[in-house]
């Protein structure tokens, strides 16, 4: 047993394995051969860049511009391993593997030369951007109105400035510049005249490669923007009675974010928030709110305000509508006036959107993807040696 024991350790100890030679000129040789592959299918990117080029901006404007150009970026790649045998490159040498990894850097590489070939400062196709809102557009006359926008350009508007112009039946009323500040110009209409009727804006921004954008815009003055249809109110006092039931009930005809009216007996003022009826779209309030004064004769005034916010800043822009008639009440001295709390109002807040452009992800992708070849190829070469 012991004797067993002692030839299978001596078998243990000389085991039958011989490491194999290094073939250092064949592995040199291979090297060379994959980095001279590899400059090729970089300068062979360039060049072809160069061709798409040309080729992206005879299809400008075209919908299937990308579409196409991909296709033609995933077509030329085939040529590589045709270029490598007009170039005496050895693809025994170079491999599967390595002829794939050739491929994928010719396409990466020119992915990303086109990429930045086709954004500023080297070429600029695209208008600005302008986004627009009239706050609002439908007025009660002696209310202002403000037209603001936000205007962005992928490289730089002309003067920092947009032209705007104001017309009211084919008539100019304002025609100027406005100045840009932190992507946002503004003009406020004041309609001294209580012009009624509807007005039309156009604002025109130009880049410094004399792309142009141009938008238009209407807005409304009319003196039953708000109008109180429940229950009919007089404009001088006295007014009817109401009590804690009865029902109060504004029109809107403007979209707006927040309607709310205030309730005066000359002495104290309050304002209460209304929420719309979902049944039949009225603004509807009642006496039995907190801020009806019990036991008064009151005059209401109602508002409606309208809040925006552009995509990704923080600043609220808002106006308000104002009913330009007051109506008057004569409230019940009821114990029940002015008890329920009012609505809270849901109020529009800052939108923010985070979303790359498809330029923005297809450097992303060709950048992983160089620093993905680079990284194997290190890493094989260190396996071989």
């Amino acid at each position: 047993m012991a004797k067993r024991r002692k030839e299978k350790d001596e078998e243990e100890e000389d085991p039958d394995f011989k490491i194999p030679k290094f073939d250092e000129e064949g592995f040199v040789r291979k090297e060379r051969v994959k980095i001279k592959a590899t400059f090729i299918a970089f300068i062979f990117a360039f060049v072809v860049a160069l061709i798409t080029f040309g080729f992206w901006i005879l299809l400008d404007n075209n919908p299937f511009q990308w579409t196409l150009v991909l296709l033609f970026g995933l077509f030329t790649t085939a040529w590589v391993r045709y270029l490598y045998m007009k170039l005496n490159i050895d693809l025994e040498q170079l491999g599967k593997k390595g002829l794939f990894s050739s491929y994928a850097i010719y396409f990466l590489t020119w992915l990303f030369i086109l990429i930045v070939m086709v954004n500023p400062p080297f070429y600029d196709m695209e208008a600005p951007n302008i986004e627009i809102v009239a706050l609002p557009d439908m007025q009660e006359p002696g209310g202002t109105v403000k037209i603001i926008a936000k205007v962005t350009d992928n490289d730089a508007i002309q003067n920092n400035a947009v032209d705007f112009i104001l017309s009211y039946d084919e008539s100019v009323v304002i025609e100027t510049s406005l100045h840009i500040t932190n992507m946002i110009c503004m003009y406020e209409f004041e309609n001294t005249n209580h012009t009624l009727g509807t007005y039309n804006y156009t604002m025109k921004a130009k880049d410094v490669h004399n792309h142009q954008t141009t938008v238009n815009g209407t807005f409304i003055y009319n003196p039953d923007i708000i109008k109180l249809t429940q229950p009919p109110g007089t404009e001088t006092p006295p007014g009817p009675d109401v009590t804690y039931s009865s029902s109060i009930k504004f029109d809107v005809k403007a979209p707006v974010n927040w309607m709310y009216y205030s309730v005066s007996d000359g002495a104290v003022i309050n304002f209460i928030n209304v929420t719309k009826n979902n049944e039949d779209f009225f603004y509807e309030s009642s006496p039995y709110i907190k801020g009806w004064i019990r036991g008064k004769e009151v005059n209401v005034t109602a508002y409606a305000k309208y809040i925006y916010y552009f995509e990704n800043i923080e600043t609220e822009y808002n106006n308000t509508i104002i009913d330009t008639t007051q109506h008057y009440f004569n409230v019940s001295d009821d114990s029940e006036i002015g008890t329920k709390d009012p609505p809270t109002p849901d109020l529009p807040q800052p939108r923010y959107v985070f979303v790359p452009g498809f330029e923005t992800i297809l450097f992303i992708i060709s950048l992983a993807g160089v620093l993905l070849i680079v990284k194997y190829r290190k890493k094989k070469r260190n396996n071989d040696i």
